[in-house]
């Protein structure tokens, strides 16, 4: 008998072949995982970055929202570390000029014309109504048209006075101001101040921010309207005092603090200064002198410095903090010299 033959039998997979395609699936499995944990890394770690921008910016800006994309922040941040470095620098060049660097009156160049950097910015605290003092002013030490031209090339010494604007802008207070100013080309007019005698300490700030920007002079003084300059005296003073980067110059007092609101000198933050309740060392107010460097501090940080009731009183707590010279001038002490070549100050206006 014949016996047919089925069909042949497949060979059995070996084990090795049967263990090939799970572990192939495993490794796969494996490497998929761990790319995707590596991109989720990434991811967050990308993530983490931009919430922290955002936060610096906000913590730099005073914001409690960001409203800007990453890459405006990182310009922000960029820019203001560089405002930041520039000014320093400012401060540095400063300070390198009075300490003898640059010469004293290195001259200018402007096309075919140069100019000497001014030694003083005279800023006359002024406002409205007070014509007759301004007239007084001008008619006794401060010369006018081409002479006030002729004060500031040859001597070096630039006067303005100092007025605000009305609260109600364009008014007639502000007119008047506009048309002497036509007339007579002395003053700086701040127009980022509303003109109040309540505000004379911001607007003593405002003047010496703005002047530091304006005019690029060795020193800024403040002086009030009522008073006498002797130019000559305060000139060769000044001379003096080169060798000073950082300087603050006057007449040195101190005093009380009064916390009596209806006294005519009371300071409404009186509790500030102590127990003792006086008033640190600083410069009466008729008139006092800082360098250039202070006053671009000023410039850089009028957004941060406080002010008092009072002008003189807010200069010297600024002073307080900074590594400035204090100069008791007894010369800026009105009417403190017996001979008239010798003082600086006098109350010549009534």
């Amino acid at each position: 008998m014949q016996i047919r033959e089925g069909p042949a039998r497949r060979a059995a997979p070996s084990a090795a072949g049967a263990l090939r395609l799970p572990m192939s699936a495993m490794m796969l499995a494996m490497f998929a995982t761990m790319a995707s944990f590596y991109v989720a890394g990434r991811l967050w770690q990308d993530a983490q970055n931009r919430v922290y921008l955002i936060k610096e910016l906000d913590r730099r800006t005073g914001q409690g929202q960001s409203a800007i994309s990453v890459d405006d922040t990182l310009k922000v941040v960029a820019c203001r570390q560089q405002g930041k470095r520039l000014a320093s620098l400012e401060m540095e060049l400063a300070a390198a000029k009075h300490e003898g660097f640059v010469g004293k009156y290195t001259p200018e160049t402007n096309g075919t014309h140069s100019r000497k950097k001014p030694l003083i910015v005279i800023g006359i605290m002024s406002s409205f109504g007070r014509k007759n003092y301004r007239d007084a002013v001008r008619k006794s030490w401060l010369p006018t048209g081409s002479m006030l031209k002729k004060l500031e090339e040859e001597k070096g010494i630039v006067v303005r006075f100092i007025v605000g604007r009305s609260a109600n802008r364009g008014d007639t207070f502000d007119r008047e101001i506009d048309d002497e100013n036509r007339s007579t080309k002395d003053f700086l007019i701040l127009d980022d101040h509303i003109e109040s005698d309540e505000e004379l300490p911001k607007k003593t700030k405002s003047f010496f921010a703005n002047a530091a920007e304006t005019f690029d002079a060795a020193f800024y003084a403040k002086v009030n309207d009522d008073i006498y300059i002797n130019v000559d005296t305060l000139s060769a003073m000044l001379e003096t005092h080169w060798d000073k980067p950082r300087v603050y110059i006057g007449c040195m007092k101190s005093g009380e603090v009064f916390s009596d609101s209806t006294h005519k000198w009371y300071e409404p933050d009186w509790w500030k200064f102590g127990d003792g309740k006086s008033y640190f060392r600083h410069a009466s107010g008729e008139m006092f002198v800082i360098s250039r460097a202070v006053a671009q501090f000023i410039s850089i940080n009028r957004s941060l410095l406080r002010t008092y009731a009072h002008d003189d009183v807010s200069v010297g707590s600024w002073m307080i903090g900074l590594a400035v010279k204090h100069v008791n001038e007894a010369k800026l002490c009105c009417s403190s010299w017996p001979s008239a070549s010798a003082y600086i100050l006098d109350y010549k206006f009534p």
